[in-house]
């Protein structure tokens, strides 16, 4: 179906297309052909934009039609205390309409990347019967969660990532048919302000935790340590007794 990049390596050292090329589907009731896709999209999509310059995942299968496209105003918390300090405030400024940003909850900056990207919306809008809302985050969820949740933005904002630097008020854009997550300020306005970012998330000084401060990639590189990455060879060590 011209979907495939046929030469991308897999694990195997052999590429995609060497891999299943002269694989016979038996049963097109279990894989389907392309001509009859369960759906007209994948489970994933990579949106990337100047809020998002090395991506940021979201699931369509999960979201709102109605809100694959839409432009809100941004209702922040600066990290997942600061969500949980004012999300069930019924004065807190925030409706159906809005973008529910979370900023310090990816692989530096909780530190680890936890699984509270899917917020639980405000109850004074779950009140109205409104089960959905567009969520942002440098976090994750499970997979069997529910929502307009876009994760994984990347970079970060621990590490000064434009996320960093969003403002309540701010208006945002989210385009799924298009892959687009954007920020509408202007570059100059984007530039001074990540010009101007200090980290406010904790930077431990010693132990596993700095270690992990100091060296753990971002999302889009798969949240590893710096250091783990290549091969190492397989040698076994000396005795220990």
């Amino acid at each position: 179906a011209g979907l495939l990049h046929k030469d991308a390596l897999t694990v195997s050292g052999e590429t995609v297309w060497d891999e299943v090329k002269e694989v016979v589907n038996w049963n097109e009731d279990v894989i389907l052909p392309a001509e009859k896709a369960l759906t007209s999209s994948g489970g994933i999509v990579v949106l990337r934009g100047n809020l998002a310059p090395k991506g940021a995942v979201l699931k369509p299968s999960a979201a709102s039609p109605h809100l694959l496209v839409h432009r809100g105003r941004a209702v922040v918390f600066e990290d997942i205390d600061d969500y949980k300090a004012k999300i069930n405030d019924d004065n807190l400024d925030i409706d159906e309409t809005c973008v529910m940003v979370m900023k310090n909850c990816g692989p530096k900056g909780y530190p680890g990347m936890a699984e509270v990207g899917n917020m639980g919306l405000p109850p004074k809008v779950l009140k109205k019967g409104i089960l959905d809302m567009v969520r942002i985050s440098d976090a994750r969820m499970s997979g069997t969660a529910y929502g307009t949740v876009v994760l994984h933005t990347s970079p970060e904002a621990a590490v000064g990532g434009p996320l960093a630097v969003v403002k309540n008020g701010d208006m945002i854009e989210l385009d799924v048919p298009n892959r687009r997550l954007h920020l509408d300020i202007s570059d100059e306005e984007l530039a001074r302000r990540l010009a101007e970012w200090q980290p406010n998330h904790d930077l431990p000084t010693s132990g596993y935790a700095f270690l992990h401060q100091q060296h753990v990639e971002g999302a889009d590189t798969g949240a590893d340590l710096d250091f783990l990455k290549g091969c190492r060879g397989n040698a076994v060590g000396k005795d220990s007794h």
